[in-house]
Order: structure tokens, then sequence, then C-alpha cells
């Protein structure tokens, strides 16, 4: 489970994923706001995902694994 964190602005909301870095955003609404932050994570784990597809490791040298916390 991650925590969204959302701080009242003038123009709006602002938010952000507290357990990752870098996973921000903002919107006029509170709703609005938690919108773009679901697409902001998401964005994220594809791009983390991409990265790692891309690795130039030679073979059995990288292990995925499910991880549940």
């Amino acid at each position: 489970m991650l925590n969204a964190i959302y701080k009242k602005v003038r123009s709006g909301y602002i938010a952000w994923v507290e357990e990752i870095p870098g996973v921000n955003t903002q919107g006029y609404t509170k709703k609005k706001a938690r919108e773009n932050l679901e697409d902001a994570l998401k964005e994220f784990i594809a791009a983390r995902r991409a990265l790692t597809k891309r690795e130039k490791a030679t073979p059995n040298t990288l292990v995925r694994e499910r991880l549940i916390v």
C-alpha cells in the first residue's frame, strides 16, 4: 500500500506518493489531482519496467519476483 499526500494550494492541489520520490502532480480539485497521481504512478512504473527490459544484462543475471509488502 502506498500513501497519496495532498496539499491545498491557491491554484488547487498538489499531490505526491509519499514512498516514491518523483511521483507527483497537481490538479484544480482533489479528485483531479488523485486521477493525475494515479496516471503519474502508472507512467513511472511503465518507465521503470522499460528500463529493466533495455538492461543489457547477460542471461541469468536479473531475477524478477513479486514483492508483496
